[in-house]
């Protein structure tokens, strides 16, 4: 979810409350700062908010403009290649057939229980004219993604939880209604396991979901490091070390150690919505933000 009524859903939430699962977590630790450069700027600030990011197999990048119902196509010089329409896009990511996944629908009014304007749409980046096709449809709001080596692509879906879907585009029911945690946002792979972030909890609440056991959910972190303003954790990554990275839209750029459940934070400044590791790149991020403005964020050695 894209617009001011996103804030004002969370901090809603914070009067209300959002159960999820209890479990010990770290208090936060102090880290060294990452560096950060623009490495491509909004041409309109806030209109082409930056909610997700992917490279293909060709290098070139992918950004859904939720605000302008596009995803957007950068060569590696920083060139706009391609647009392709798309309502309301959410995560972008390259799947194991080199096709390019985006879902669909990230807007408040499919937050409302039972609404089902959101999917996934795919895009094959080789084309002359690419455009995008259903994949999957029926779902609610539709917000982050993430492929397992099987192929299975798992969708964040803010108004209902994680959804699982199989290669050939069917919804694992029996899987997904293991997974229902309201407010699911960022979503990531790691090892064996689902990680993924609450947007309108509170607290902050990072989960790990087992794939063979969704049922069995934990929770790793806490992003809130005291009383205040709801933390907003938005996208997820793994970073080149092997952390969980999480792009904030309260401006927070947070490292996650799932082993020992400690956080800290790397890099404060404006809202950030979507992370990607570019290829190659070893110390290395590239961070959307609420703006539109992308960041090249390095880590320190």
């Amino acid at each position: 979810m894209v617009t001011a009524a996103r804030i004002c859903i969370a901090i809603t939430s914070v009067f209300f409350g959002v159960s999820a699962p209890t479990s010990a977590v770290a208090e936060p630790i102090s880290c060294e700062t990452a560096t950060a450069t623009i490495a491509a700027a909004a041409v309109v600030r806030d209109e082409d908010w930056a909610e997700g990011l992917a490279y293909d197999a060709h290098g070139d990048l992918w950004v859904s403009r939720v605000r302008r119902n596009e995803v957007v196509r950068y060569d590696p010089s920083g060139r706009v290649t391609a647009r392709v329409a798309v309502a309301y896009p959410g995560a972008v990511k390259l799947g194991p057939d080199q096709l390019i996944y985006v879902t669909y629908g990230n807007f408040p009014t499919n937050l409302v229980p039972g609404s089902t304007g959101g999917g996934v749409v795919r895009i094959d980046p080789t084309a002359e004219t690419p455009q995008a096709e259903i994949f999957a449809s029926g779902l609610g709001m539709a917000n982050g993604a993430a492929f397992d080596a099987a192929g299975n692509l798992f969708v964040a879906d803010t108004s209902t939880g994680v959804v699982r879907i199989r290669p050939d585009g069917r919804v694992d029911t029996e899987w997904s209604n293991q997974a229902r945690h309201f407010g699911a946002d960022g979503i990531v792979v790691h090892g064996e396991a689902l990680y993924v972030t609450l947007y309108l909890s509170p607290n902050g609440r990072i989960l790990r979901i087992p794939l063979d056991d969704p049922s069995s959910v934990t929770a790793i972190a806490d992003l809130a490091a005291g009383p205040g303003a709801p933390p907003l954790p938005d996208d997820l990554a793994v970073g080149p070390d092997g952390l969980l990275y999480d792009a904030t839209t309260s401006g927070r750029l947070v490292r996650i150690d799932p082993a020992d459940h400690s956080t800290c934070t790397v890099l404060t400044g404006e809202p950030m919505t979507s992370i990607v590791v570019p290829r190659g790149g070893e110390r290395e991020f590239l961070v959307g933000t609420a703006s539109g403005n992308l960041l090249r964020v390095r880590l320190p050695e």
